[in-house]
């Protein structure tokens, strides 16, 4: 098994080095795939993670890789392609060894004796021109991520067709920003709508049909029948689609909402396999990816500990019956 890692870590963000870092330090031969598409990459700044508020987001992931690296784990870019339940180089005895992974990148395959799949979320944005176009901008997505820079300007929120309550959850938040609020509605319950009012949010019925952007800037949202609306952000709840195809592809069972299921520590249904970060929790912010790598690193490294000791205890019973 000396050509075999300990653990392959999919996933270059905060989850993915962060568990890294972890089991870096507990001496384990760790290889992070990284393909260089964060989530946060568009955004000026990460918050909401103590003590690193306002870092640039490729800032904050450089000190991770460097971190990584300088307890001997390493980060490299790539994509991977497949996973694959395997097993390790056969013993002497020809029995095929303990059971690992089988990662499959562009120029080469990497065995692992356990994974943990760090791969994030991509944000799907209504189909109306300009959003993705001004997207971590002007175009928002978490008031707590981004909501202090905008602090007392007109504000905006969308509420498109089937992410109402979202929006209507969104627009409670940034009211606690600005007390110039306006949401966007083409259909909201009677409920919703008096919740809103409470709050002192306007209420703007009708259909969005784009931005108005004026020296690289956004002056307001253009309704389809022609209104313009004056608004310097607009808060726009995503589709969030959990990039999973590596875990489902290894047979990780879905919860009743469709997600990838995880244990406390990130541990899925396939033994060995570990997840962490967007990739199954649709709502953690950077420092809550971290510390869900965090976990499973811990957890990680105690499951290897164990089968160390499993193995050794088999071996011993072995020994024991050849001399009988």
């Amino acid at each position: 098994m000396e050509d075999v890692l300990d653990v392959l870590i999919v996933g270059g963000g905060a989850g993915g080095l962060n568990a890294a870092l972890m089991l870096s330090r507990t001496r384990r031969r760790v290889l992070v795939i990284d393909s260089g598409d964060p989530r946060n990459a568009p955004a000026r700044e990460v918050h909401g993670f103590v003590s690193r508020d306002g870092t640039p987001p490729a800032e904050l992931l450089a000190a991770g890789r460097a971190e990584v690296e300088r307890y001997g784990g390493r980060v490299v870019a790539g994509e991977v392609r497949a996973l694959r339940r395997t097993h390790g180089r056969p013993d002497r005895q020809g029995s095929p060894g303990r059971l690992a992974f089988e990662a499959e990148l562009a120029d080469r395959t990497v065995l692992a004796r356990r994974v943990i799949v760090a791969t994030g979320l991509r944000d799907e944005l209504p189909d109306i021109p300009g959003l993705r176009e001004r997207w971590a901008r002007e175009v928002l997505h978490c008031p707590y991520c981004h909501g202090w820079e905008v602090c007392d300007q007109p504000l905006g929120v969308l509420a498109v067709a089937g992410r109402e309550a979202a929006a209507v959850h969104q627009a409670l938040l940034v009211r606690q920003l600005s007390d110039d609020v306006v949401c966007f509605a083409e259909a909201l319950a009677d409920t919703d709508r008096a919740r809103l009012t409470a709050r002192g949010i306007r209420i703007v019925d009708g259909a969005v049909g784009g931005l108005v952007v004026e020296d690289d800037a956004l002056r307001g949202v253009r309704l389809a029948e022609g209104t313009v609306v004056a608004r310097s952000a607009l808060f726009v709840p995503t589709r969030p689609v959990p990039r999973d195809e590596l875990l489902t592809g290894l047979g990780c069972a879905r919860d009743e909402d469709g997600r990838v299921r995880t244990d406390p520590s990130g541990l899925t249904s396939v033994p060995g396999v570990w997840a962490a970060g967007n990739a199954v929790d649709l709502g953690a912010h950077v420092v809550t990816a971290a510390a869900g790598g965090a976990k499973a690193a811990l957890a990680v490294n105690m499951d290897l500990i164990e089968e160390d000791l499993a193995e050794h205890e088999l071996a011993d019973h072995e020994r024991l019956e050849q001399v009988r």
